[in-house]
């Protein structure tokens, strides 16, 4: 048994749903796992010359190589780019509490070399 508001209510919400327009191709995403499988062999690479540079190059280099992964991984494959700012606000929180009990926990056992 319908009605005529219940279909009208129906319809607007198909309706809605096929205005959403804002999400990329699949090739798009395709083209993102490309860039994201670049980035991790650096992050590899970086384990052929770790004794050749300076190990805060290493740091440096693998910190922000992390940070850009997290970012495109939230941003296109978590869809937080076409969010609200609260949830891109909650993720940047996790990301920089991460980074500092990383950073503590690296001095904490000395990594660095400067103890």
């Amino acid at each position: 048994m319908t009605n005529s508001m219940t279909d009208t209510a129906v319809d607007a919400a198909v309706d809605a749903h096929d205005d959403d327009d804002h999400h990329p191709s699949d090739l798009f995403y395709v083209k993102i796992a490309g860039i994201l499988a670049l980035f991790t062999a650096l992050e590899v690479g970086t384990y052929f010359i770790e004794d050749s540079v300076d190990p805060w190059f290493l740091y440096l280099s693998l910190s922000v190589l992390m940070i850009i992964k997290f970012a495109m991984v939230a941003a296109y494959f978590m869809h937080l780019k076409y969010d609200t700012p609260w949830f891109r606000y909650l993720f940047i929180a996790g990301l920089v509490l991460a980074m500092g009990v990383y950073a503590i926990f690296l001095f904490a056992y000395d990594v660095f070399g400067l103890g």
